[in-house]
């Protein structure tokens, strides 16, 4: 059952735009605290007028950082913790897929710095994060970590790039590896995995990649934000304390690994 519990602490990367907006107001919500980062200034600006007027400033801590640069997510835990003390739940959601007007980089001419930047946002920021975090999770026997997948990383990709394919698929990896030394200190860690969702991200809805993505979707429609905000809503509350490793598909059908 939804927001039944105490106030907790929840941060959420990439929190300004889309599928992260969208969480840190169901959180909200819930009653929880959330942080939020993100890496243009204008969107930072955005959410935070939007999210206090409708939460109040006081449920909310936002900053303007880019995880590419490690030392700002160690600058953005710090500043945190010496604000509101912990971290209870952690939804890794930012992530970058760069595409060009004829779509993603073909394979043999993916860069070093395009792979490089990719993968240091989508997968080391990640486990970057969880690094910083993880230490109030324990000491508090209670955590819960999220991260945003994608369809992209558990099918055969046919819009996204190979780093950002390969970023999503190892996630889950990295969620495995958490695990065991985790669970026993109340903390669990899990994959959503959002397939066609109408998203900046995504472009305009009546793109033809986005046309050729709902004629393959057996819903007939583009997921909403609010949808996958919903599960990770889900994954983050104490209600959720069982699940543990698992991946939740939000992508009305598309794969369907049943």
């Amino acid at each position: 059952m939804r927001c039944r519990v105490a106030q907790r602490i929840a941060v959420v990367t990439g929190g300004t735009s889309g599928i992260g907006l969208a969480t840190a107001r169901y959180l909200l919500e819930c009653g929880r605290r959330v942080a939020i980062f993100g890496q243009k200034p204008a969107n930072v600006e955005s959410a935070v007028q939007a999210l206090s007027r409708d939460f109040g400033a006081e449920h909310l801590f936002a900053r303007v950082t880019d995880l590419g640069e490690p030392s700002q997510i160690t600058t953005f835990f710090e500043e945190l913790h010496d604000y509101w003390g912990k971290t209870e739940i952690l939804v890794c959601n930012a992530g970058i897929s760069p595409k060009g007007a004829d779509g993603p980089t073909p394979f043999q001419q993916v860069t070093l710095d395009e792979w490089n930047n990719v993968l240091s946002v989508n997968l080391t920021g990640a486990m970057l994060c969880c690094q910083a975090a993880l230490p109030s999770m324990i000491e508090g026997g209670f955590g819960r970590i999220v991260f945003v997948g994608s369809i992209a990383g558990r099918a055969m990709p046919r819009i996204a790039g190979v780093a950002y394919v390969t970023s999503k698929a190892a996630l889950s990896g990295l969620a495995r590896s958490l695990i065991p030394a985790n669970a026993p200190r109340g903390i669990t860690v899990n994959v959503v995995a959002p397939g066609r969702i109408a998203t900046e991200m995504a472009g305009p809805s009546d793109s033809a990649l986005n046309h050729a993505a709902v004629a393959r979707i057996p819903t007939g429609r583009m997921g909403k934000p609010e949808e996958v905000a919903a599960v990770i809503g889900f994954l983050s509350s104490d209600e959720a304390a069982f699940i543990n490793g698992a991946t939740i598909d939000v992508n009305g059908g598309e794969f369907a690994p049943v």
